[in-house]
């Protein structure tokens, strides 16, 4: 029998993405409100409360009423908000971060999703951290361009209404709500110094660390993260060839996979990494699709734009 899974927020980027990934797939029936109901609080409350999964692509205050709104004990949330990530009793949903990851996911009844953001930098960082290449007590900046489906509906109305935006660095504050997970996911002791920036794509980012060290460190951090990703069929890892750029593209494919790439100076000792990821894929809907996968004990790329 299908295991019955109900969006909130069905009607949002990533809810659309999630409900494709989802389509024509036998293991999976989805239960799809009106768009006269998806408002109604008795409706909703039916709808949370009556399936096996429910994932959540609210902002974060209507992800934290959602959450109160679940009675039903069976029910298991993946919220893709910023609301829980760094909460008690909430796994954190990227099943590549750590050996333990996956059956924390799998066995968990709240799941949330990473940010995309977080997903590049996590990716960079966090095994170089566990293989104390990179000290928990580094000071990192991270910097990361991304497309502007990240950012929902309002900045994709305002990206395509206005086509002579050409960057929009922002977050200048310097409290982004990601760094939070940045931090705690990575394992440093100070919070990263997080510069993002959209540009003119639909979807894609770039999301670079760049590292210093006193001595060749090039071949260390890229077996770091060669070996730990070497059985994953989502994340590559690969040395620089010969490019002298790298571009996002308005014509790039949808994807759920991550690429990690290490460009080195003539000595090894200063480096760049950079996570080339979909922010639509796994930074958001593909994420949440592999989670789901492994929630109901399925293969855990089944349905994902590989």
């Amino acid at each position: 029998m299908a295991q019955t899974v109900f969006i909130d927020g069905a009607a949002g980027t990533t809810g659309l993405e999630i409900a494709e990934r989802l389509a024509g797939r036998s293991e999976f029936s989805l239960i799809a409100l009106p768009d006269a109901e998806r408002k109604d609080a008795a409706r909703r409350s039916e709808a949370l409360n009556g399936a096996d999964f429910v994932i959540l692509c609210l902002p974060d205050a209507a992800a934290i009423e959602a959450v109160a709104m679940v009675n039903n004990p069976a029910v298991r949330i993946i919220d893709a908000s910023t609301a829980h990530r760094v909460a008690p009793g909430w796994a954190y949903g990227f099943p590549e971060l750590s050996a333990a990851q996956r059956g924390a996911i799998a066995t968990s009844k709240r799941v949330s999703n990473p940010g995309c953001y977080p997903t590049g930098f996590l990716a960079l960082v966090a095994p170089l951290v566990a293989a104390g290449l990179v000290g928990r007590d580094a000071r990192l900046s991270v910097n990361a361009v991304s497309g502007y489906s990240g950012g929902g509906k309002e900045l994709i109305a305002r990206f395509e209404a206005d086509d002579d935006v050409g960057f929009r660095s922002y977050g200048l504050n310097l409290a982004h709500k990601h760094v939070p997970e940045m931090q705690r996911g990575a394992g440093l002791d100070h919070a990263p110094l997080f510069a993002p920036a959209v540009v003119p794509v639909y979807r894609g980012m770039l999301v670079e660390v760049p590292l210093s060290f006193d001595t060749s460190m090039s071949d260390a951090v890229h077996d770091a993260l060669a070996e730990h990703f070497r059985e994953s069929s989502l994340i590559s890892v690969r040395r620089a060839g010969d490019e002298s750029e790298l571009l996002l593209r308005k014509s790039d494919d949808a994807t759920d996979r991550i690429e990690l790439m290490l460009y080195a100076s003539p000595d090894g000792t200063q480096l760049r990494l950079v996570a080339r990821l979909d922010n639509l894929g796994k930074g958001a809907s593909g994420a949440c699709v592999q989670n789901l996968n492994l929630m109901a004990g399925l293969a855990e790329t089944t349905g994902l734009r590989l």
